[in-house]
């Protein structure tokens, strides 16, 4: 080992015996301000939210990448209410002295405009997005260091995004390690009879190939519709656990164990897939990153309470791998 290894290892080891609140001095409950940002695109301008603690000195930043479907940089779903998880998270580390950049993803929210017609939209496009916000952060002398968060689906396109881009850090919050159809076919399968199952197996496999489907069936139709094909087989030709191997930069993977959409078994494939990855799992957070309990009632009550606070651990969590992430370089 080399002097520069042994030295980092005894600062880690150091850090880890301090009490927590001392690792924060002069990052707690600081103030902030809240401006609208944006990046320009070949197809139009895509919105987001930047959150600036005060300060005399570079901070780092981080940028929170959203989940699947219609989600907006705040964390809200039309589909299932608002919620705002994200917009908390982010004026959580801000609290920690940690800027952050959220925004909506083409075709979202304010960025709608921007987005191309469904059969034009692949997963790639959204990776490329992703990377140009961080390079914006990348080249704004306010930032230290620029840290990757991407939730749910978002873990992904931070993935990929990071490899781009050469981010400081990554963090996946609720990602999954499976590729994208078979954590749709986990999903579906408990809900469909098993004829349909067998047509939507069929779908699957083409689409997996690189093949799009004529024949849908009417109850698999907003799954499968024509014009989403391009972007499910741009999406399913990656495989979250095989593309995290790929980052040389620290990693930190967090799972609530009340989430009832991705299991802690994904966080756990994805920390064996990267085992120098830390990994974080919250007990009692959902797939919001609310504090609620397994009880259906609660859950789904919980995807439209805003008011409802984001767990502490977690943005204490993601705090305090960002300080050893700095402290460490």
């Amino acid at each position: 080992m080399s002097p520069n290894s042994r030295r980092s290892v005894g600062l880690f080891a150091c850090l880890i015996a301090l009490p927590f609140s001392l690792l924060f001095l002069g990052y707690t409950t600081q103030s902030s301000k809240s401006v609208e940002v944006h990046i320009t695109t070949s197809t139009g301008t895509l919105y987001g939210t930047q959150i600036i603690p005060t300060s005399n000195v570079p901070e780092p930043v981080v940028l929170i990448i959203a989940g699947s479907g219609p989600t907006d940089r705040d964390g809200n779903n039309p589909l299932a209410g608002q919620n705002n998880s994200l917009k908390l998270l982010a004026e959580g580390l801000a609290g920690h002295g940690i800027a952050s950049t959220r925004y909506d993803k083409r075709g979202i929210g304010e960025s709608s405009a921007a987005g191309p017609e469904e059969v034009d939209l692949h997963f790639d496009t959204l990776v490329e997005d992703a990377a140009l916000w961080i390079q914006q952060l990348q080249a704004d002398s306010r930032f230290s260091s620029v840290t990757v968060i991407g939730h749910s689906e978002g873990s992904l396109i931070g993935m990929l995004a990071t490899q781009k881009t050469g981010a400081d850090a990554f963090v996946s919050i609720a990602g999954p390690a499976q590729t994208a159809s078979q954590v749709i076919r986990d999903q579906l399968r408990p809900r469909l009879p098993d004829a349909l199952w067998q047509q939507n197996e069929q779908i699957l496999t083409a689409l997996e190939q690189g093949n799009t489907v004529t024949s849908v069936p009417p109850e698999l139709n907003m799954f499968y519709r024509s014009s989403v094909q391009p972007y499910l087989i741009s999406w399913f030709r990656y495989t979250p656990a095989q593309e995290i191997k790929r980052l040389t930069v620290p990693v930190l993977i967090v799972q609530g164990t009340t989430d009832i959409q991705v299991p802690v078994s994904e966080a756990q494939a994805l920390k064996m897939a990267k085992p120098d990855a830390g990994l974080r799992i919250i007990e009692g957070m959902n797939h919001v990153l609310k504090a609620v309990p397994l009880d259906p009632k609660q859950q789904n009550a919980s995807y439209s309470e805003p008011t409802l606070p984001v767990v502490p651990e977690l943005v204490e969590g993601i705090s305090q791998f960002i300080v050893f992430t700095q402290i460490m370089e």
